[in-house]
């Protein structure tokens, strides 16, 4: 084989080189940016320390055992709100709390926290996922909460979930109200909003719609404090979870376990008592809620009920501007 043709040959096999060198870079560069997607949206959850016994000398009573799920996460008032809710809860006979730490690691201050109270607790180090905290809005409590979700799945069989905030304030009456739940219960959050509470709306003791300042096209406009689950219709729907969608985790999280405004138990009255504050360290002037209609509902005993407290003043000629929500769409009151 002469010279000449020798170099046509090399140049070939130089070129397949290349191109399956180039081949191999993009598969490779390919599969690190998968890599390095799915490492932003891995949840790790780091199980601290579970313990079952109950140090208070509260003996069961036999009740349908109240999961109580807290997200947390660390700053200045993390200690002293852990510790006002822990004080209340020691008050609960059959609770199990769920404390979910925003963590890379377990913490030794909640751990000792924990204990300190007495009551059956589970302490989770739950992080958010990387690539949900550059979000323009920020879905707090979401990755804690999935991961106590995920712990109900493996440990439980009966009883009621209730995600509550280290920063809510609770009436000792809610967690009488809500251990009866058969698939999701529902009552009055107070504090929150425009309108100083958000609710279900009753007539003739069905549900037929809710009072929620932000309905935003949302099936179920609820805060988080709002409702609670029984934890067998939970496990009845294994995909049920809560998305990263900031404002729409109470909504999707309830969508996704089927349910329907007939299956909803109201509590608390017929929902017209507020048993759970959104409470929070910044101060806000109580509103007044403009409603000009007649009211024939619960939300009429609740608007008084609010008032009372002093939580909000009631015009039918100026204020905030309020709405009925039914299927995403609202109403002027």
């Amino acid at each position: 084989m002469t010279k000449h043709m020798m170099l046509p040959l090399k140049n070939m096999f130089l070129l397949t080189v290349g191109m399956m060198l180039l081949v191999l870079y993009f598969v490779w560069a390919s599969q690190g940016t998968e890599v390095a997607r799915r490492f932003a949206h891995q949840e790790n959850v780091f199980m601290c320390h579970i313990s079952y016994e109950d140090a208070r000398g509260k003996k069961s009573k036999g009740l349908p055992k109240i999961y109580f799920v807290t997200p947390t996460y660390p700053r200045r008032e993390q200690a002293a709100e852990l510790t006002r809710l822990g004080q209340t809860l020691m008050h609960v006979h059959d609770i199990h709390w769920i404390v979910a730490d925003d963590n890379r690691s377990c913490n030794a201050m909640v751990a000792k926290l924990l204990r300190k109270f007495g009551i059956p607790f589970t302490h989770i180090a739950s992080p958010m996922p990387e690539v949900y905290r550059k979000a323009n809005i920020v879905p707090r409590g979401v990755a804690n909460r999935r991961a106590a979700l995920a712990w109900i799945r493996k440990n439980a069989r009966d009883g009621v979930i209730y995600f509550g905030d280290d920063d809510n304030t609770f009436d000792l009456k809610l967690f009488e109200e809500i251990r009866d739940t058969k698939k999701v219960s529902m009552f009055p959050v107070g504090l929150i909003g425009d309108y100083a509470v958000s609710s279900p709306i009753l007539k003739e003791g069905k549900v037929m719609g809710f009072f929620d300042s932000w309905p935003s096209k949302r099936k179920f406009p609820v805060d988080m404090a709002g409702f609670a689950v029984n934890v067998q219709f939970l496990l009845n729907h294994p995909n049920a979870t809560m998305p990263y969608k900031a404002g729409y985790e109470e909504d999707q999280f309830l969508r996704s376990l089927g349910l329907t405004l007939d299956d909803i138990e109201p509590k608390a009255d017929s929902c017209t008592q507020v048993l759970v504050w959104h409470t929070q360290t910044s101060k806000k002037v109580s509103p007044t809620i403009k409603i000009e209609s007649e009211l024939d509902t619960s939300l009429k005993d609740l608007l008084e009920e609010i008032t009372a407290l002093g939580m909000a003043h009631v015009s039918s000629s100026t204020g905030v501007k309020s709405y009925i929500t039914k299927d995403g769409n609202p109403k002027t009151l």
